[in-house]
Formats: structure tokens, sequence, C-alpha cells
């Protein structure tokens, strides 16, 4: 058996750690020219699913080296409105780790051959296996292609094009505050937590999430994993101010014309009249790494006959951040997939991991749109939803 991946997310990293673990040949193949080519977002929150899958799929000293970039946040998320009133707190006594998204990316990339550069186009299938064919004429051969090539998924479209992504309704800009003794003193102790959010009446939404390293993070490398140099250690908070499109006044195209600085502009409007906090947290943004991102999830679908093709992460079931499960689920669809591989012949290993993937996945899909349908105002998920 042999395995090919398309897309190096955290998905597909975490399958490829699965399958190497297990001495299935797997290769993976990314569109992007290098593992920071794209700006993806910042803060994550790891939960226990997430733990439990890379605890499963990486060697032990790479997961160790995770939590010892991981930040240890306080089991809550709270919920004020835009006078910074407490509106409710909610308590999770699980596992909480607020991680640098690029420093788990580089961990999972860690021992991986990844060829980049490389769009697949499509895929063609016979009775011995599939064959992935690229832009720059090449292609690979092997027993399984995966698709964990994230929410705009070309093997999605193929394999499944009545699978339907939508837009939510909702645009988040995104940005970072880096952490000083001065950032840090805007911030009350019990906001170094799972996440916060500010509420505005028009549902406008101002949310924010520390990442902070327990020990200096070349330490932790140099004490488990002397050959990885890790290249973001400076803590911050994580901040994202979204609105409804209509709220925020333009077009996806327009936001993504426009420089950092005048995004941090729109942000500031949006959050015109709030609490002090809320102006001084965006206005203390690292400016250069604002970007804008379209919300957009899955419509959940029914079970399809399994083949030498299959899906993982946001390629199947993309769904609103507002219920923090997108990551831990992605990794979950790894961890998953390359156990049943492990343990099964080809297709009976792809028919159990898609009968548990679409619960799991698309149950994760609704309860993000309820959660973003209550507190954002994202749009109900559509028919057939």
């Amino acid at each position: 058996m042999s395995v090919i991946i398309i897309g190096a997310g955290l998905g597909g990293l975490s399958l490829a750690h699965g399958l190497r673990r297990a001495g299935i040949p797997c290769q993976v193949y990314e569109r992007d020219e290098s593992a920071g080519a794209r700006k993806q977002g910042y803060r994550l929150h790891i939960g226990g699913v997430g733990d439990a899958a890379l605890s499963e799929v990486l060697r032990p000293e790479l997961h160790e080296l995770l939590r010892a970039t991981a930040g240890r946040a306080l089991p809550h998320t709270n919920v004020y409105d835009d006078r910074l009133r407490l509106l409710t707190r909610l308590e999770d006594e699980g596992t909480h780790l607020n991680v640098n998204r690029f420093t788990l990316r580089q961990i999972l990339l860690h021992g991986q051959e990844v060829r980049y550069g490389k769009r697949f186009t499509h895929y063609e299938t016979d009775e011995d296996g599939v064959t992935a064919h690229f832009a720059d004429g090449t292609s690979a051969r092997g027993s399984l292609l995966v698709g964990a090539d994230g929410i705009n998924s070309p093997v999605r479209q193929q394999y499944l094009p009545h699978a339907r992504v939508v837009d939510a309704g909702l645009v988040h800009l995104y940005g970072r505050i880096p952490l000083t003794p001065d950032t840090r003193a805007l911030f009350e102790p019990e906001m170094f937590a799972v996440f916060s959010m500010m509420l505005g009446p028009d549902r406008t939404m101002a949310g924010f999430a520390p990442v902070d390293y327990p020990e200096p993070v070349a330490d932790a490398c140099a004490r488990l994993v002397p050959d990885l140099r890790l290249r973001d250690d400076r803590p911050y908070m994580t901040c994202s101010v979204g609105a409804r499109w209509e709220v925020v006044g333009h077009t996806e195209a327009e936001l993504a014309a426009m420089t950092p600085g005048d995004l941090q502009k729109i942000a500031l409007g949006l959050v015109d009249g709030w609490h002090p906090l809320a102006r001084a947290m965006v206005g203390h943004w690292d400016v250069p790494a604002t970007f804008p991102q379209p919300i957009r999830t899955s419509v959940p679908i029914g079970p399809w006959e399994p083949s030498r093709v299959t899906l993982a992460g946001d390629a199947i079931h993309a769904m609103s951040p507002a219920g923090g499960a997108g990551a831990n689920t992605a990794l979950r669809d790894g961890a998953a997939l390359a156990s049943a591989l492990a343990g099964a012949p080809l297709l009976e290993a792809v028919a159990a991991y898609e009968t548990a993937m679409v619960d799991y996945g698309f149950a994760a899909v609704r309860e993000s749109a309820e959660n973003g349908h209550r507190y954002l105002g994202q749009n109900p998920l559509t028919a057939g939803g």
C-alpha cells in the first residue's frame, strides 16, 4: 500500500506521521511554494481530541515539544458585551493548549518530505490504484489518494461535486498583539483564557486569546529535538475583529486589495464607541501581519461509496471558527485514517474511516454553525445541513 496526500496542512501532515509510524509509504504534495507562503491564522486551541490525535501520530519527543511550546490557557471562554461587562463564562476543565499555528505546523513538518509547488489538477482511478496529476505535467501513482487540500479542495470538487461549501455571511480581520509588559497590562488575568470575545449590538465581535510559551522555545528544542529550530518564539495575543459582510461594507475583493494599515482602520471603525480595551487591542496590532479571512462552512452530506479516494480536514468538513473545532477535527482525521489503514484492507479501512469521520466531522460543522449563529450572526446552515 502507498498513499498520496494532497495538501500539507494539519490533517495531511497528521496523516503522514501516522502512516510513517505504521510503516505505510506516503508522499505529501503541496501547491504552495513553501511552508510559510500564505498567512493562515495565528493561535490555535488544541483540546483533548487534537492532543490525543497528536499523541497517537507523533514520535514522543515531537509531541512533548508541542506541549513544551504550548501555552496553558485558563479553562474557560469569556463572553463580554461591548462595554466589557461579562455576559457569561463557559467553563471546560479539559485539555486546553493555546499554540502558535505555525509552530505546530513546523513540528508536523519535521521529518516529513513535502514536495512543494505541486498544484493538483485531477486524478484517475483503475482497479490497481490511483494516479494524481499536477499542473507541471507530472503525476504520482499510489494505492489511495487523500484530499487534505483545504476548503477549496480540487480533490473534493472532482470526487464529491455535490458537496458544497457556502459563505457563512461573516468576515474576520485577523491581527496579533505582541505581548510586552505594556500590552500585557491591557488584559485582566482572567482574560488569559482559551478565548475571550466582546460582542457589539450588531453581532460585531472582537475576539482575543494568548499564545504564551512556558519556557524559551530554543531551550525546549535543544532539550527535546536538537535538530529542529522553531522560527517563532515571541508571545502574542491573537486578536480578530469580525462582522457580517453588510456591516463591514466591503466585498471580499476589496478587502483582499487593501493594505494591512487600511484593514486596521476598518477594524478600528467596527469597534468605535466600544470599551477602550477594544480600540487599544486593535491599535496595538502588529500591522504588517494583518489580513482578512472570509468565513465559510461545509454543508453536511450523507455517506458515499468508499473508493481509492478519500478526504480529510477542511476538504470535507470546513467549519466556522465559532466552535474552536476545525484544527482538532483535522488532526483527528489524520490519526483515524492512519489507524484504519494500518489495521484493515484498503477499502475496508476507508469505509470504516469515512463512516466515523462523516459522523463526528459534520457534528462539529453543525455545532460550530449553531455557535456562530448564536453569537456572531452567522447564516444558518442551508437546506440539507
